[in-house]
């Protein structure tokens, strides 16, 4: 007899959405900073909101397939799970963030 240690729930898809707000939220983020930050921090910090985007959608990107691999690790009994690179770029980009929402705080 087969005892599954998964429970096949919801909880994998509210994982998932989770990921996809907090990705929508570093985009918007990084549309906000392209609208504030040329006028505060010159033309260069065009870039940084350029690559918020490019990070958020990196960040969208790898957490759609972290969320489809464990949930085929769980399922299937095998399998590692990912570890915590994809958190770690997530905790840069928000401290980073937060350094030029700083910086723009305090040069205005």
């Amino acid at each position: 007899m087969s005892r599954q240690q998964f429970d096949p729930g919801l909880q994998p898809e509210r994982t998932e959405l989770a990921w996809r707000r907090t990705t929508l939220a570093l985009a918007v983020g990084a549309l906000v900073a392209l609208r504030l930050l040329p006028p505060a921090l010159g033309s260069w910090s065009i870039i940084v909101g350029l690559a918020g985007l490019v990070l958020a959608v990196l960040i969208w990107v790898l957490a759609y397939r972290r969320a489809h691999h464990t949930n085929h690790a769980l399922r299937h009994d095998h399998g590692q799970l990912a570890g915590g690179g994809l958190l770690f770029l997530l905790a840069a980009m928000t401290t980073a963030g937060a350094a030029f929402g700083l910086l723009y705080v305090t040069l205005r």
